[in-house]
């Protein structure tokens, strides 16, 4: 029996692009009006995500015991919630310039896979919800004329990642003969030290695959170029949602099915880890395009995303660092795109130069932006940061990883240098042939939202630990 109840937020989601869909259809041109009904949408989703994720653990789609495709826990009821916040913020950040319902209804179908993500509990659920995922961000990355090169440039790459994690996936079910993460797991752990090679080299090519999602190197050639080439909001959604998306592939896969393969699994996400924070990292120095710096910082961040998972012994605080730390990035990311977009519009992020003085002119976002950008460094007073980086270095020394806690904290001192930089024109001497400009009140209730969001999980940090933990 199909249990309804568990799949309401998948519903809603659903029905927020199919409704955003006929709104434009109804009253044609009338973007406030199919703005409001995505936004209402993704409201319900949260809502409901958060009432059934509240009650019992629900499972439905099941094939036998261990073998449920559908679960609806607590930790995937966050996940769900979180997809719907962020895409009511993005909502608010596209407001004042998108003309085009179609971008509404893209929203909706790239909230859709994210929701159904957080319940996957099966290798083609969590892979269908994952290209659900990204499929529409393709064609919102080229609703900008200059970003059509960046949205063919993202498929292709995309096109190759998902097919090199079917292939791992496909690998694993020769060896296992199951795809629920429990069933796979369980034959993983009946073959104990006798694993054939096919199931090494279907671990290691799931997760490379996967790994595109984060944009972790190798895997990250595409994000520059699409986060520079898309519009602003698209960038926030893309940098945010899909990095987002892609933790979760990579942790309930890891976790839930190649736990007793974890030998395999450790040393190929340590390896993806230490190489996104310092390729990330020493590439970010030589940007001077606000978006593009921001786009190679968030490679550098996949790097601290995956390294809890890299632990030499996988535990419940690893896991919930590599969560939280997600978390903590998601709120500033987000932050500072928007804060980017109430001080430059939604269709450039500009150069850094751009920026200078901008405190003067327009105080309250251009502080918003320094907030955040010091807080992805891990400084005072971006409190959020701070705790982000402490809970993934904490979790790794508890973990007997000592040596990828030093990389995190090395890698860690080198991006203050590049946020500090995109940080301090904010505060220098003002252009006097600049106007001030005013910011839309859409995009200063999703920027207030962000930013106080950013605020009170950095003062109350064991919100978002007992989340996690749950």
């Amino acid at each position: 029996m199909i249990d309804q109840v568990a799949l309401l937020p998948a519903y809603l989601a659903a029905g927020t692009a199919l409704a955003a869909f006929l709104a434009d259809l109804v009253v044609p041109g009338r973007r406030g009006v199919v703005a409001g009904v995505t936004a209402a949408g993704a409201v319900a989703t949260g809502v409901a995500a958060i009432a059934v994720g509240a009650g019992p653990h629900r499972q439905t789609f099941c094939a036998g015991p261990a073998a449920c495709s559908y679960l609806a826990d607590h930790r995937a009821a966050v996940i769900a919630a979180l997809f719907a916040g962020l895409t009511l913020v993005v909502v608010g950040l596209s407001v004042p310039t998108q003309r085009l319902g179609e971008y509404y209804f893209l929203l909706g179908c790239a909230m859709t896979g994210g929701v159904v993500l957080g319940y996957a509990a099966d290798l083609i659920t969590l892979i269908v919800a994952l290209e659900t995922l990204t499929l529409p961000l393709y064609a919102l990355i080229a609703l900008r004329t200059t970003g059509i090169d960046s949205a063919v440039t993202f498929f292709v790459v995309s096109v190759v990642s998902t097919a090199v994690a079917l292939l791992g996936a496909a690998l694993l079910y020769a060896v296992t003969g199951a795809v629920h993460f429990g069933q796979v797991a369980l034959a993983l752990q009946r073959l104990g030290g006798h694993r054939p090679p096919l199931a090494t080299a279907g671990v290691v090519l799931l997760l490379a695959g996967l790994s595109f999602k984060v944009a972790a190197v190798p895997f990250h050639a595409w994000a520059p170029t699409a986060y520079d080439g898309a519009p602003v909001p698209v960038a926030a959604y893309l940098s945010t949602a899909s990095k987002l998306g892609g933790v979760v592939a990579i942790l309930y896969v890891s976790i839930n099915a190649l736990g007793p393969g974890y030998d395999i699994v450790a040393p190929t996400l340590g390896t993806l880890a230490v190489l996104s924070m310092t390729v990330g990292n020493l590439v970010a120095l030589r940007q001077d395009r606000m978006v593009r710096l921001l786009a190679w910082s968030s490679v550098a961040q996949a790097g601290y995303l995956l390294a809890p998972l890299a632990a030499q012994r996988v535990s419940n605080e690893t896991v919930v660092a590599s969560l939280a730390y997600t978390f903590f990035y998601v709120v500033l990311e987000l932050t500072a795109f928007g804060a980017v977009i109430a001080l430059r519009g939604a269709d450039d992020g500009g150069a850094i130069a751009d920026y200078q003085g901008a405190a003067r002119r327009r105080p309250w976002p251009a502080g918003v932006l320094a907030l955040a950008l010091i807080g992805l460094a891990g400084l005072p007073p971006g409190l959020a940061g701070l705790f982000a980086k402490v809970v993934v270095v904490r979790a790794l020394l508890g973990a007997s990883t000592g040596w990828l806690a030093l990389v995190v904290a090395l890698n860690a001192v080198l991006g203050l240098a590049y946020y500090l930089r995109a940080a301090a024109p904010l505060f220098g001497p003002a252009p006097a042939a600049r106007p001030a400009g005013r910011t839309p009140w859409p995009v200063a209730a999703a920027l207030a939202g962000a930013a106080l969001v950013a605020v009170v999980v950095g003062f109350a940090p064991q919100l978002v630990l007992a989340a996690a933990a749950r």
